[in-house]
């Protein structure tokens, strides 16, 4: 290679990931490795953080290798799934439980007590979040009540995001946050863009394990030499849909883009303002670089990519994702079936922590086809309540970016553009987190002198999908689906 190379790493929550970009953007490398979830009780999710990080290490080795050694890798990125907790020991380096989730609802209890006491709309205001298990406060707090081993390492407590964990694993011991994950916490303050004191008095977390926030890109932290033969810089971190954004250019205000990952998350920039919602969507920090903030309106839905996964591994319905798009093409319409994909709560704008699957509409003519195109069906309905919520906030979409996985599912993207009536973009790398990840590291290396000068260098070619649905298919369909709520 005649230029040094950008190492991503992408941890995602089923599968972990790391790719070499050149500093215009071409993908050069992938490496990728599956995650073992564990589901001990209903409601349940975990994961082995020493698993995540062994993983990622050796999927980057196979990067930097291939790159031709660490001396030929500029700059690494890593962007994550965010509200997942993990907690360890500062004098060992190792794990002292399973990772919580970000899907996981062991908390809902103790978030719903929060909200009978009236500490919703404070908490709201200064994290621009609603009380929910879905974040990462009420898991740590879960944790250091249930695991004594948190309580006997002391002051050697150290509590993270994914982000944190392997930022202290490839820097022997530095503890850090980027401001995006921070902001996902529930116990960083928007405005102040700190850790807050009585955030972390209400929700029971002691600031002394928590790691200090820093920017987006810029001077992170260096990787000890022992991992890759030498020191690599590490010069970007974000989020997984904050760095979704980026690397679909979602840099002005009124920009929006949906990530149909794991689950499904919509993004829109909203600027300088720390926004408000009116409509139970969420505030949260796009980026932060020095002095820059911009902000963004989110809608999160929990289940989406793991719906095709459940229809593959538990009902044996699909062999592989990729079949589900011939499989919806071949019947006209779901055969009356409407599925809600509440496997994990509800997520934005309904927020019911405790809603579960429902299926419904089956007759003896019901197919195998018929089911899975109703679930890929749930994945344009859940975002139309996203579109209407926005727009009630203020923040109506012209058109959506799409990005994520099953967004390469040809029927999906024409779908979602019939459903929401709007154009849909898809770039022709749908792999837009890890080049987030790679622009914001890309600026921190001084590769590309800003944001939107990397974004216009970095950026893939895209696709777009019009509406073509008659208005009267679009508001049966959706009137079977509102009969849920």
């Amino acid at each position: 290679m005649s230029e040094r190379s950008i190492l991503v790493l992408d941890e995602g929550t089923t599968s972990t990931r790391a790719m070499l970009y050149a500093p215009e953007g071409t993908r050069l490398g992938m490496a990728q490795a599956e995650l073992t979830q564990f589901y001990p009780q209903p409601g349940w999710v975990e994961q082995d953080a020493a698993e995540i990080w062994e993983r990622t290490l050796r999927c980057a080795r196979q990067m930097v290798a291939q790159a031709g050694g660490a001396d030929r890798i500029a700059a690494i990125g890593i962007t994550n799934q965010r509200e997942t907790v993990i907690a360890w020991d500062r004098r060992s380096g190792e794990p002292l439980a399973r990772a919580i989730v970000w899907q996981d609802r062991r908390t809902a209890d103790r978030c719903a007590a929060l909200r009978e006491a009236g500490h919703e709309p404070a908490v709201q205001r200064c994290t621009g979040l609603v009380i929910d298990p879905y974040f990462s406060a009420t898991k740590m707090r879960w944790l250091l009540d249930h695991v004594p081993a948190l309580k006997e390492a002391g002051d050697a407590l150290a509590l993270g995001t994914v982000e944190s964990w392997l930022v202290w694993k490839l820097t022997g011991g530095l503890h850090v946050s980027d401001a995006t994950n921070a902001s996902r916490t529930q116990l960083m303050s928007l405005e102040g863009g700190d850790w807050n004191a009585g955030l972390c008095e209400l929700f029971g977390v002691p600031m002394r394990a928590l790691p200090a926030i820093v920017d987006n890109a810029g001077a992170l932290g260096e990787t000890v030499a022992q991992w890759f033969g030498g020191m690599i810089p590490i010069r970007g971190l974000a989020g997984d849909q904050q760095a979704a954004s980026i690397g679909q250019g979602c840099l002005k205000p009124g920009s929006a883009k949906a990530t149909l990952g794991t689950g499904a998350f919509v993004l829109a920039n909203m600027g300088r303002a720390v926004p408000a919602s009116a409509h139970r969507l969420l505030g949260t920090l796009l980026y932060r670089l020095g002095v820059e903030r911009a902000f963004a309106l989110e809608g999160s839905i929990f289940v989406a990519g793991s719906l095709v996964k459940w229809l593959r591994d538990s009902m044996g319905l699909i062999a592989t994702a990729a079949e589900t798009e011939a499989m919806a093409r071949s019947v006209p319409d779901s055969g009356g079936v409407i599925l809600l994909p509440a496997f994990a709560g509800l997520g934005a704008p309904h927020w019911q922590p405790d809603a579960t699957g429902v299926i419904k509409g089956l007759t003896l003519g019901t197919s195998r086809a018929h089911i899975v195109r109703a679930a890929l069906e749930s994945f344009s309905h859940q975002l139309h309540d996203l579109k209407q919520a926005f727009t009630a906030d203020g923040a109506p979409w012209e058109q959506l970016a799409l990005d994520g996985g099953m967004s390469a599912n040809n029927w999906v993207a024409q779908d979602v553009a019939d459903i929401l009536d709007l154009p849909v973009m898809r770039p022709a790398d749908v792999e837009t987190t890890a080049r987030g990840a790679a622009m914001l590291a890309a600026v921190g290396a001084e590769l590309h002198p800003s944001l939107e000068a990397a974004a216009k260098a970095m950026a893939s070619p895209a696709t777009r999908f019009n509406p073509a649905m008659e208005a009267g298919t679009r508001e049966q369909r959706l009137s079977g689906w509102h009969s849920f709520f």
